[in-house]
């Protein structure tokens, strides 16, 4: 047996993790949100004062990982905007590891999430694509962790590349599937949720239809709540009570947050508050490991003053397209419809902008018609909803007419999505 053999292991077979239970806190939501924390949390606001307040504290709470091809004495760009185009993909991890007692003894390490933002080359819009966590797809030869080699599979969903070889597997299986190179990534651990959620002051979410879920302990009334703290991980985590009671259906709803996160993000109100700027990046920062490219903050700030002025109509939330069900290696799972997807990421490789239909925003989500992004408690306007109706029809016609002008490509209809300029409510799962 050769030296290089000798190194070479098969994945033996793991435990299978319990994904829910009543009254538990989840892996998919705490992972969702931490990992769009990095960038639609931190970087969108902005950067350079993040950087003349918490450089050295945010720094010091970080953990590197090198992904393949990293150079570890790369030097960091200057508080700028960084040059060109951004590949960065967010994981959510599932492990319970250093995370508290309030999650359980579960001790599996799964990518329950896993999101991939694109910045483009002249930053003037940016995507982000999610992937099922079921999505059957082809995992590549990996490194381990532990000095072997993890051999190339056919067949695996998605969320076992974390297991199988940590971030860079992810980071190899993400690039194989989209033909993107991907230079920063992040992996974000459970705790970041309550933090990040009450470092913005919370997030108004429309709810269309009452949800009520006892697996996630999620009961909300239709209406327009303020979710922060563990409201919001309680949310974030709800598939039973979304939608078709799927994950894809959970991945649109996780979308509403996610284009009302990134408003209140971008507001006055948050880039001009200094304690939620350092919050943010301290609530990061504590709770993810990074990829060398991606340990400088300065490089995160870089990224940041590239999406900061981004409009809302130009940001982008998409999922990659699937159906469940089936047979073999699909049953239980999510079979791609690799055409449709090649579609959405062969104009993401060419650096054009990209829109999903509009009105398709998924299983678990419907756009708002009366478009007012207000507290569930806030008195009624008698003459609101006519004029929300008008407000909400001529930010969907500058969405399209926004990304047309730059020549988008209008996505397959198999792809759901928004953009943060549209106000859309979460759909209750209708029993």
């Amino acid at each position: 047996m050769s030296a290089d053999s000798s190194r070479r292991r098969t994945p033996s077979p793991r435990p299978t993790a319990i994904r829910h239970g009543r009254q538990r806190t989840s892996t998919v939501v705490a992972s969702f949100f931490r990992t769009i924390g990095l960038v639609l949390a931190v970087a969108l606001v902005s950067g350079v004062s993040i950087a003349a307040i918490a450089t050295w504290d945010v720094r010091k709470d970080l953990t590197v990982v090198a992904l393949e091809g990293d150079k570890t004495d790369v030097a960091p760009p200057d508080i700028a905007a960084i040059e060109g185009g951004v590949n960065l993909l967010l994981v959510g991890s599932d492990s319970r590891a250093g995370q508290g007692e309030a999650y359980g003894d579960e001790t599996s390490n799964l990518n329950d999430v896993t999101m991939l933002l694109h910045i483009s080359q002249d930053h003037s819009s940016a995507s982000v694509v999610s992937f099922p966590r079921d999505l059957v797809v082809s995992i590549p030869e990996c490194p381990d962790g532990e000095g072997g080699t993890s051999d190339a599979m056919s067949a695996q969903p998605i969320n076992v590349t974390l297991l199988y070889g940590g971030l860079p597997c992810t980071v190899l299986t993400v690039e194989k599937l989209t033909g993107l190179e991907i230079p920063f990534a992040a992996e974000i651990q459970f705790n970041g949720v309550i933090e990040m959620s009450n470092a913005v002051g919370g997030v108004p979410v429309c709810v269309a239809s009452p949800i009520d879920d006892d697996w996630t302990n999620t009961h909300l009334t239709a209406g327009t709540h303020q979710l922060a703290g563990m409201d919001a991980l309680q949310f974030l985590r709800t598939r039973h009570g979304v939608g078709d009671g799927s994950d894809l259906g959970r991945i649109s709803s996780q979308q509403v947050f996610l284009s009302s996160l990134v408003r209140t993000i971008k507001s006055s109100d948050t880039l001009t508050d200094v304690t939620k700027l350092y919050g943010l990046a301290k609530a990061a920062a504590s709770n993810m490991q990074v990829s060398t490219r991606l340990s400088s903050p300065d490089t995160m700030v870089s990224i940041a003053v590239a999406l900061k002025d981004i409009p809302l109509e130009k940001i982008g939330f998409y999922a990659y397209p699937g159906t469940t069900g089936g047979s073999g290696v699909y049953s239980g799972k999510v079979q791609p419809n690799v055409l449709d997807a090649e579609a959405m990421f062969a104009a993401i490789r060419a650096d054009q902008p990209i829109v999903a239909e509009a009105g398709n925003t998924g299983l678990g989500a419907e756009v708002d018609p009366n478009a007012l992004p207000l507290a569930s408690d806030a008195p009624a306007d008698p003459g609101a909803g006519e004029s929300a109706a008008v407000e909400s029809d001529a930010a969907a016609d500058l969405t399209q007419a926004g990304q047309a002008g730059s020549a988008a490509t209008v996505l397959p209809k198999s792809i759901t999505g928004q953009s943060a300029a549209e106000y859309t409510c979460t759909k209750g799962f209708d029993y």
